[in-house]
């Protein structure tokens, strides 16, 4: 009977590790940000290069950025992305509604720039989750930028 009783407490005890490490994992899982799921800086960097690259040669909207210091703006878009995602980067450029003032985004011209981050997001193989969550955290700043 006494050896049962030490089976069964040995049972609950290794049920019990097994639980918490698998907790443990599911925890370490779930604390992972976005900034390390979508590669850190240097992926956020090359994203933001082949964007900037891409919104350059799309005429829909460059006309918006024709007279744009590109490595200033680039270096912005990167922690500003970096910082959305949970990355340890500070984004210390104007705040949305300032920069676009006056410049008379539209709908169109929002979905244009949305339309060329995603097809850059797919060239760099963004899982659908991530893309997903970086784009509902670029999402809010639409009210800032349309303005027509």
């Amino acid at each position: 009977m006494r050896w049962k009783r030490g089976l069964a407490i040995g049972i609950v005890s290794v049920v019990a590790l097994v639980g918490c490490a698998t907790m443990e994992e599911q925890k370490g899982m779930k604390e992972k940000s976005l900034y390390d799921r979508l590669g850190g800086k240097p992926a956020i960097t090359a994203v933001v290069d082949d964007f900037v690259a891409r919104v350059a040669a799309d005429r829909r909207i460059n006309h918006f950025f024709a007279n744009t210091n590109v490595p200033p703006f680039k270096a912005k878009l990167v922690d500003q992305l970096c910082e959305a995602s949970g990355g340890p980067c500070k984004y210390t450029g104007r705040d949305m509604k300032s920069a676009h003032a006056g410049m008379g985004v539209g709908e169109a011209d929002f979905n244009a720039l949305v339309e060329d981050l995603v097809t850059t997001l797919d060239k760099f193989k963004v899982p659908e989750k991530e893309k997903g969550e970086l784009l509902s955290v670029l999402g809010p700043m639409k009210k800032d930028i349309v303005t027509r």
